[in-house]
């Protein structure tokens, strides 16, 4: 007896589809510009906050007092900032996801704002959550009016995609990410033909953002030898355990974003929130600052100039760090944190047990952590991969994404709703 039929899938035909071109080019090349110039803008205010004024004052750039006052007073500025600007730069942090539902264009000068201060003043949060929705919000008003026919999901689609693509340089994390929205949306055509768009805007994205910044994310970790046994043993227990702690954050997250509501004001929780994230980088040195992925390149390019203790204190201030810059406010995204995460908790278990390869000890460091605050499989995957561009470490990392992912499905996310309960 023959088994029921796979249900037909509607076809689209080549000229469906080519009027995606350019609009999804557009798109790719407008969000990738976005990016860059708030990342250009933040940097030179950063080398004022963290070079020209500690110098000019005879103050050390990395002491503990100032990096105490600048976090401080980059706290209290974001709040001025979301107390006075337009829509407040947005919606509350704790409640948005990397890709939500677009918001007012007006809001999306106050959220940039927003946001260049805290790359600036060196905030554990990275620009992708609010850069993304910053280009969804432009990508949908102009694109609803230039095109008012167009589904409105189309211009999300595009512009997550090509602000994905523009911050990885590469379109693949964002078709790994869109493969997952659309692998159940019901609409005609197959995966590919509803990835047609989004994937020319996350190469037009990725290819603007190589040919003007050249960003890299190899670490250039010691090459592995090849797969070994003690390397599956160290994969299963150093994902799941690095999972563990960014489960930690995750739980514990609610109850900080409930503290810092009890203040009552934005002002009062981010400056609040400014200063105990300069006593934690006073705490665990400066390389817990900013986003984390120039930090991580420190590390990784002398995986033994810490001691494990020394690896473990980074990992932790590091979450704490992350958990308390979402909770009070600050507007970014908690990916570029959690790979500091991943690739310190990595260093440190190399540095207790030398026996497990340095470079699969980071890759599964990073792949739990990415696993447990961003709940994306793909997206920690393809991360963890490409921290050290061997191909031959695949076989090894979807492995030990089995047990990770066990330990994190179905529980908590980071992620609010308006309540301040966490979604699942």
């Amino acid at each position: 007896m023959s088994g029921p039929a796979a249900p037909a899938v509607s076809s689209v035909s080549g000229r469906t589809l080519l009027p995606l071109i350019l609009p999804s080019l557009l798109v790719g090349v407008v969000a990738s510009l976005v990016l860059l110039g708030v990342s250009e803008l933040a940097e030179l205010l950063e080398h004022v906050l963290w070079r020209t004024l500690p110098d000019a004052l005879g103050v050390g750039r990395h002491s503990s007092l100032w990096m105490i006052v600048v976090l401080t007073a980059t706290g209290l500025a974001v709040g001025l900032a979301v107390r006075h600007v337009y829509g407040h730069g947005g919606p509350d942090p704790a409640t948005t996801g990397l890709v939500d539902p677009p918001m007012a264009p007006g809001i999306v000068p106050g959220l940039l704002l927003v946001t260049g201060l805290a790359l600036a003043g060196g905030v554990s949060l990275g620009p992708e959550n609010p850069i993304t929705a910053a280009n969804i919000a432009l990508a949908y008003w102009l694109g609803r009016r230039a095109a008012p026919g167009a589904p409105a999901e189309l211009w999300v689609s595009l512009a997550a995609a090509g602000t994905v693509g523009a911050l990885f340089g590469t379109p693949v994390a964002a078709a790994l990410i869109l493969t997952e929205t659309f692998a159940t949306r019901p609409g005609p055509g197959s995966l590919w033909d509803k990835l047609f768009g989004p994937l020319i805007a996350a190469g037009a994205g990725g290819l603007t953002t190589v040919l003007i910044d050249h960003p890299t994310f190899d670490l250039a970790l010691p090459d592995h030898p090849g797969a070994r046994w003690s390397d599956a043993l160290a994969a299963l227990v150093i994902t799941p355990v690095a999972a563990a702690l960014g489960m930690a954050a995750v739980y514990a997250f609610p109850y900080v974003h409930r503290a810092f509501r009890r203040l009552g004001h934005p002002v009062l929780a981010l400056t609040a929130g400014g200063l105990l994230l300069g006593l934690l980088g006073a705490l665990g040195g400066y390389l817990t600052l900013f986003k984390g992925l120039d930090e991580v390149k420190t590390l990784a390019a002398d995986p033994d100039g810490w001691s494990a203790g020394q690896f473990a204190a980074m990992a932790v201030v590091k979450t704490v760090a992350l958990v308390v810059a979402g909770a009070c406010g600050f507007r970014g995204g908690r990916i570029f944190p959690s790979v500091f995460i991943g690739v310190a908790l990595g260093l440190c278990a190399h540095a207790l047990v030398p026996g497990a390869h340095v470079t699969v000890a980071v890759v599964c460091g990073v792949l739990g952590v990415l696993l447990a605050v961003t709940r994306q499989g793909w997206l920690s995957l393809f991360t963890a991969a490409v921290l050290a561009a061997d191909p031959n470490l695949l076989p090894l990392l979807c492995v030990a994404t089995l047990p990770a992912w066990l330990l994190v499905t179905g529980r908590p996310r980071m992620q609010l709703d308006a309540g301040g309960t966490a979604l699942r």
